[in-house]
């Protein structure tokens, strides 16, 4: 038996081991471009929902500003006001207003949260088909 350079590594004789062993190889790059994409796919998720919350924020801040400015006005108009009947008038107006705002807005939210949790949803759901695609596909190759 011809004898081997001594300087020979513990790696390299693990390696030549598993070779000899016909051990299958890991595709280490294969699965870190995976889990890269899982990563990414959970970012746009996350930048999906931020971007909803934010707009919800701001959906928000408009109604409190747009209800302060009613009660404003109507406080202005009670000093001016010409009596019991016409004060009950103008509460009864701005009661049926407040609610009818207050609905606009809780509908116009619904649908903003809609919009990005459907879309931070597809985003996962389209990763987690291209995932189970690129398992079928690395199990197809190993039977190969």
């Amino acid at each position: 038996m011809a004898k081997k350079p001594d300087n020979e590594s513990f790696m390299d004789m693990f390696s030549q081991f598993g070779k000899d062993l016909k051990v299958p190889q890991v595709d280490y790059e294969a699965i870190l471009a995976h889990h890269r994409k899982n990563l990414e796919a959970l970012q746009k998720a996350a930048s999906a929902s931020a971007s909803g919350a934010q707009e919800v924020m701001a959906k928000q801040r408009a109604a409190l500003q747009e209800g302060l400015q009613e009660i404003t006005e109507m406080a202005q108009g009670w000093r001016s006001s010409g009596g019991a009947q016409d004060m009950i008038a103008k509460q009864t107006d701005f009661a049926r207003k407040s609610f009818e705002t207050a609905v606009k807005n809780t509908s116009e939210v619904a649908d903003i949260m809609k919009k990005h949790g459907s879309e931070s949803v597809d985003i996962l759901r389209d990763r987690i088909k291209e995932a189970m695609e690129e398992i079928r596909e690395t199990y197809e190759k190993a039977k190969k």
